[in-house]
């Protein structure tokens, strides 16, 4: 995809971390705690790859104001003026209580419902390819990307989705990413600029 293209026309993607309904190393349906460095660094990706929204999706309070302070400092107290490279980045984060609020702003942004794509370490029945799914971006079509913490999204968000991407594998047989990398590895093959 060509960049200049990408800058001028935009695009309609929009990405969601889960921390609410996740699962833990035995399965279990889970709510994750927001971490610093994923506020950051997937905001940092989004920023550069032309992401519109970020949204943080947690239904604890707590997690809400932990999240809101962080936010504060970099984009209204000391870390705007020390950091505004930060700050920029930082202005695409929303923070929400459910994947269907989000669903219900991303619609009323976008007029339509987005294409709800989900992420996973592991192969799943309802995959798209990373190739069809830069053709449906390139369209400008409103698509909600999913990823999630802890050990992945809960099978019920898998389920409702209409697609699973492809899960990021290599020769190692080692596939245990943190999710800031694999959204960095993810948002590259869909909307970097790469030599054909």
């Amino acid at each position: 995809m060509n960049k200049e293209k990408m800058k001028d026309s935009g695009i309609a993607l929009d990405i969601a971390l889960i921390h609410y309904p996740v699962i833990n190393k035995t399965g279990e349906t889970i709510g994750s705690a927001v971490t610093n460095l994923d506020l950051h660094d997937i905001a940092r990706a989004a920023r550069t790859f032309g992401v519109d929204h970020y949204y943080i999706v947690t239904p604890y309070t707590d997690q809400h104001t932990l999240v809101q302070e962080i936010l504060d400092h970099w984009q209204t107290g000391y870390g705007a003026t020390y950091n505004p490279a930060r700050k920029t980045a930082l202005d695409r984060v929303k923070i929400a209580g459910s994947l269907a609020e989000v669903i219900t702003l991303v619609t009323a942004q976008r007029g339509q419902k987005p294409l709800l794509l989900t992420t996973s370490a592991r192969a799943q029945k309802n995959s798209i390819s990373y190739r069809e799914t830069r053709r449906r971006i390139a369209t400008r079509e409103p698509i909600l990307l999913l990823f999630g913490t802890a050990h992945g999204l809960a099978p019920e968000l898998s389920e409702t989705a209409d697609y699973t991407l492809p899960p990021i594998e290599s020769t190692t047989g080692y596939n245990h990413l943190s999710v800031r990398s694999a959204v960095s590895i993810i948002l590259d093959r869909l909307l970097g600029v790469h030599e054909e």
